[in-house]
């Protein structure tokens, strides 16, 4: 098999450009003023002028603009603005992107170009068309980034720009993360204006630290707070408490996924980020080593073996009822599916904090499309529910593409879900490589 690790900037013994640094890091430079946002914007652009012809992540790039905007961040900052995201160059979600990107600017940020979006026709947006045609993964040229947020996704993954917006109808955001090996957030459904009238569709950011995917959300959910503040969680005496299931109760996912998924999530049981709970019996915690076996907290040599007590309803049929309901003929089917999940899940997080499954249940497939498997199988399950998500890198497959560990949270509860993701960060990773293999 030949190799498809990236090559790093660690490997090679030299720094990045300040452009493909943290997005945090590149925010205290700038308000520090160690380093001026025209200079990073700079390099940003330069960056994509050799890059992206190979990996097509922008469908425009606006130098005079991104330049324009650099200097206007400067001259805030001399004038003693505080800005949290000063001076990051970001890229938006397809041509129309800016619209919604009003709290990051304000925030500082850079918008430096579009990324790629599907072109027209294309089934499940798996691909993204760029500049220079068919947007690629950059770990492999043969493989597609995923979509929609594909252009988004690799070029955060190749380090063109460390923050890149996206929107998440079905798992835009989480599949495309998952696949180009980044961090891919979506939001609770409904916590920001959208002109999705199916409700379906939700913000949401790709990073390549979690850290810089909450310094988006602290930006946004700044401008909503007042309205919309989130829960209050009990205090916990130890780690949240998570329920792992390989397949929500429906999908079939691939062996070698669920493989690297659950390793990740056994790897968090162990350092303690996570404790793993069967929802059935919740003084009861799951065998790392077996995830359908239950260890009595009480005697842990007693072992008892059960069927996994979790499962959702296959939200297949209400979201495309949803998205399409002049092809539905019995509109009732739907609204019964999403109503059980709705109540599922409400007593799953009733009883727990987080549900983690793999994000995509394949790897990226090829440029000709995924065929009839659903990569949104595990995923928009939670656009129907409303439900805050991450997908965070969990490891490679065999093919060497990226696998993606997916976790969810009550509604509301970014920051907690954030804060998980951010420890889990400290295991698994940190995921600062950048794909130059491509």
């Amino acid at each position: 098999m030949p190799d498809h690790s990236p090559t790093t900037s660690e490997e090679t013994g030299s720094q990045p450009p300040i452009s493909a640094r943290s997005a945090v890091s590149i925010a205290s430079a700038v308000r520090a003023g160690t380093v001026r946002a025209v200079d990073v914007t700079t390099d940003a652009l330069d960056r994509i002028e050799r890059l992206d012809r190979a990996l097509s992540a922008f469908a425009e790039v606006w130098d005079e603009r991104a330049l324009e905007c650099a200097r206007e961040v400067d001259a805030r900052i001399d004038a003693g603005e505080h800005l949290p995201l000063a001076g990051v160059p970001i890229g938006v979600k397809g041509r129309h992107g800016l619209r919604t990107a009003g709290p990051l600017l304000a925030a500082g940020c850079v918008p430096v170009g579009a990324t790629s979006v599907p072109g027209p026709g294309t089934p499940w947006q798996t691909w993204g068309a760029g500049r220079y045609g068919r947007t690629v993964n950059p770990w492999r040229r043969d493989r597609t980034p995923g979509g929609s947020s594909a252009g988004s996704a690799a070029a955060v993954g190749a380090g063109l720009v460390p923050l890149a917006t996206g929107n998440d109808g079905a798992g835009s955001v989480r599949i495309p993360a998952a696949w180009c090996g980044v961090v891919g957030l979506k939001v609770t459904n409904g916590r920001f204006p959208t002109t999705d009238p199916t409700g379906l569709m939700a913000p949401g950011v790709l990073t390549r630290r979690v850290a810089d995917a909450a310094a988006y959300w602290g930006v946004m959910a700044r401008d909503t707070r007042p309205r919309t503040p989130e829960p209050a969680i009990p205090r916990e005496p130890a780690a949240p408490t998570a329920l792992w299931s390989p397949d929500l109760g429906f999908a079939s996912p691939d062996p070698e996924v669920v493989a690297v998924a659950h390793a990740a999530t056994v790897r968090l049981a162990e350092a303690g980020v996570v404790r793993l709970v069967d929802t059935e019996h919740p003084f009861r915690f799951v065998d790392t080593e077996d995830p359908l076996r239950l260890v009595d907290t009480e005697d842990p040599l007693r072992l008892v073996d059960t069927e996994h007590p979790f499962r959702l309803e296959d939200p297949a049929p209400a979201w495309l009822t949803l998205r399409r309901p002049e092809a539905d003929p019995s509109p009732t089917a739907a609204v019964h599916i999403r109503a059980v999940n709705d109540r599922r899940l409400a007593a799953l997080f009733d009883r727990t904090r987080l549900l983690l499954t793999p994000t995509a249940p394949t790897p990226p497939h090829g440029h000709e499309g995924p065929g009839d498997r659903y990569s949104t199988a595990l995923t928009w399950a939670f656009n129907l529910s409303g439900h805050p998500a991450i997908s965070i890198p969990a490891g490679f497959g065999p093919d060497g593409c990226p696998v993606g560990l997916h976790l969810v949270a009550a509604h509301g509860r970014e920051a907690s879900l954030l804060a998980v993701a951010e420890a889990a960060e400290g295991v698994l990773g940190p995921w600062t490589a950048t794909c130059t293999r491509i």
